[in-house]
């Protein structure tokens, strides 16, 4: 933040729970070992204090999207490994073989790029049936892997959240080509990967979401807790009388004279309005529901059951995410992601 100016956003992050939930997801992966997916700043809670965490927990592999990630958290890396999954294009060369970063190499063209270049070791991605990035396991010539060292042979389960018929393929598949591509260590499952058993965790996992309180199937459900706790200032209080309306379009009609408050936080931060008629704000455990839509950057808040809330307290927003992801219709993903850079983010030892 800006010196001397504090933000009237802020999302408390539990760093205890945080490590909590990769020991869980440790130990569900049984004999491989358990790295874990630091793209998009750390699903949104910042990628190098994130990584700082999970050194203390006791991870080792860590992954980002892009080579300006990968920047971004290498002077923290403390001799773990750090692998980019984007790959290498030609913009992205001179850094990459200048670091101790790994690409992940998804395409022909990627490979005989690190070749040239004589770069050194690598991980590889194979497309088993996602259909995103990838060498297509059906086109894999034998020779184009030669001379390549190989970390990491990768894919990525497009279904593990659900009881799909895919997750049984893509898992035969893999498992073939683990017989086929020499590799020093094999690795499919995701965060939902890991709770389809041991058969999918080969040596290495790459959980995300439920690092970060996102729960990628019900059997999680016990275990996973929450990271991320968003709370927003009161701006404003009033008093909106019976008949009159509130936001953006008219869409709430007060029935009884209520006590609202008016909170600094709104769709340019990423609470966005699916949340409008669904979503509230809490304190100390009293649900206050949300009047009206969402505007970019205020909601209005029914307090009428909270007397003693005043211009400059604090609301936590309700952003467990898997409630919140039933509230706005949007993935645990973009609810993650999407928070904003007006956040100040708080790190928290609960």
């Amino acid at each position: 933040m800006t010196d001397n100016l504090s933000a009237p956003l802020a999302l408390h992050l539990d760093g205890a729970a945080l490590r909590a939930n990769w020991n869980w997801l440790a130990r569900q992966s049984g004999k491989a070992q358990c790295g874990a997916a630091i793209k998009a700043n750390g699903y949104g809670l910042g990628a190098r204090e994130v990584l700082r965490h999970l050194l203390d927990a006791g991870c080792r592999d860590f992954f980002v999207a892009t080579w300006a990630e990968a920047a971004e958290v290498l002077p923290d890396l403390n001799g773990a490994s750090l692998s980019v999954l984007h790959g290498v294009r030609d913009e992205d060369l001179d850094f990459a073989l200048r670091t101790p970063a790994r690409p992940v190499l998804n395409s022909a063209e990627q490979v005989a790029r690190w070749k040239r270049s004589g770069g050194g070791p690598c991980d590889v991605m194979i497309d088993t049936g996602m259909n995103r990035l990838g060498l297509r396991a059906d086109d894999l010539a034998p020779s184009l892997l030669e001379g390549l060292e190989i970390e990491t042979l990768c894919s990525h389960l497009a279904c593990a959240d659900e009881d799909h018929a895919l997750n049984a393929l893509q898992l035969a598949t893999f498992s073939a080509l683990t017989r086929r591509v020499s590799a020093r260590r094999y690795s499919l499952a995701n965060s939902a990967g890991i709770l389809l058993g041991a058969d999918f965790a080969f040596d290495l996992t790459r959980p995300g979401l439920a690092l970060y309180g996102g729960l990628p199937r019900p059997a999680a459900s016990e275990h996973i807790k929450q990271v991320v706790r968003p709370h927003a200032q009161i701006l404003q209080r009033r008093e909106i009388r019976r008949g009159e309306t509130v936001g953006y379009g008219a869409t709430f009609t007060a029935d009884r004279p209520i006590e609202a408050a008016v909170v600094n936080l709104g769709y340019a931060d990423g609470y966005l309005r699916a949340f409008a008629g669904s979503g509230a704000m809490l304190k100390d455990g009293l649900r206050l529901p949300l009047l009206g839509r969402v505007s970019m950057d205020l909601t209005v808040v029914d307090v009428t059951l909270a007397p003693e809330l005043r211009e400059g307290d604090w609301l936590e927003v309700e952003y467990d995410l898997p409630t919140a992801s039933a509230q706005s219709g949007l993935s645990q993903y973009e609810l993650l992601t999407g928070l904003g850079r007006r956040f100040e983010r708080r790190w928290i030892e609960q």
